[in-house]
């Protein structure tokens, strides 16, 4: 039996003549309805292209194309546009041709919309995603709603960090702890690591003055290594006379001193294994 023959056994009063387009399109409903509506759309950052001399990210709504012009894209330079290729995008539409079968959007309009609605209800302890928009070494940069807030490595997690890059990448997604915030100025202070279990004090009793334990060299910094006993726990270690150990190195280390209040433990390396 033919496919078209089922259908017509399947579907009484089927006349395939009578599938037509209706004329209805899903993508120019969903633009209209932004435009109409002041609302937020996203889409991925598909492409950059030249038009009339002025730098233009390309999108995508269904099978309609739309272009994010430099000026309305909400980063200061060429640069950072083109870093956000094969990302993800708000933007709201500015104008649209459905002759032409494309819309002008603005990136801009979309995070200052975002950025105000969440001043309006961020308050403090609030907990809110972030997403990762930057990373160096020993800080990055996150988007909480439309706010750009800088997150230190001190924040980030509990015991030692090495290098930030080595644990998040550029559209990382994790919860964050509003800690510190101030409205009138703008400001807001931001913490992951107070939402992680924290290995304190549990910890110091698994580990005794003049014990000797094995653990990894997590970090070297000018004024002493830091060695990995266990998962947010690292030890501070005075460089050695004649050797240096790296990165990785797997060590023993005798305590010195624990400190509970302050969170810390100071160590000797004994031998490189």
């Amino acid at each position: 039996m033919s496919q078209n023959e089922l259908k017509r056994v399947l579907i009484e009063g089927y006349d395939e003549s009578k599938l037509q387009q209706t004329g209805y399109d899903e993508a120019w409903a969903q633009i209209y309805s932004a435009k109409q509506n002041n609302l937020i759309l996203q889409a991925e950052l598909i492409g950059m292209e030249t038009k009339l001399n002025k730098l233009c990210g390309v999108v995508q709504v269904g099978e309609v194309r739309g272009l994010i012009p430099q000026e309305y894209a909400g980063v200061n330079d060429s640069h950072a546009f083109r870093r956000m290729l094969g990302e993800p995008v708000a933007f709201k539409i500015v104008s649209y041709d459905r002759d032409g079968k494309t819309f002008i959007a603005s990136r801009q309009a979309a995070i200052e919309h975002m950025e105000t609605a969440t001043w309006k209800w961020l308050e403090n302890d609030a907990i809110i995603t972030a997403v990762v928009r930057s990373v160096n070494v020993k800080q990055m940069k996150v988007d909480i709603g439309g706010i750009e807030v800088e997150l230190p490595v001190q924040h980030y997690a509990h015991g030692w960090t090495e290098d930030l890059r080595e644990e998040v990448e550029i559209g990382d997604h994790f919860k964050v702890k509003v800690i510190h915030l101030d409205k009138e100025n703008k400001s807001v202070v931001i913490s992951r690591k107070v939402l992680e279990k924290s290995p304190w004090p549990d910890c110091s009793q698994r580990y005794n003055v003049r014990g000797e334990y094995v653990g990894r060299v997590s970090g070297i910094a000018e004024y002493g290594v830091f060695v990995n006993l266990e998962r947010g726990v690292d030890a501070l270690v005075r460089h050695m006379a004649f050797d240096r150990p790296l990165v990785g190195d797997k060590v023993t280390v005798r305590i010195l001193r624990l400190d509970v209040k302050k969170q810390q433990i100071f160590a000797q390396i004994t031998r490189k294994r």
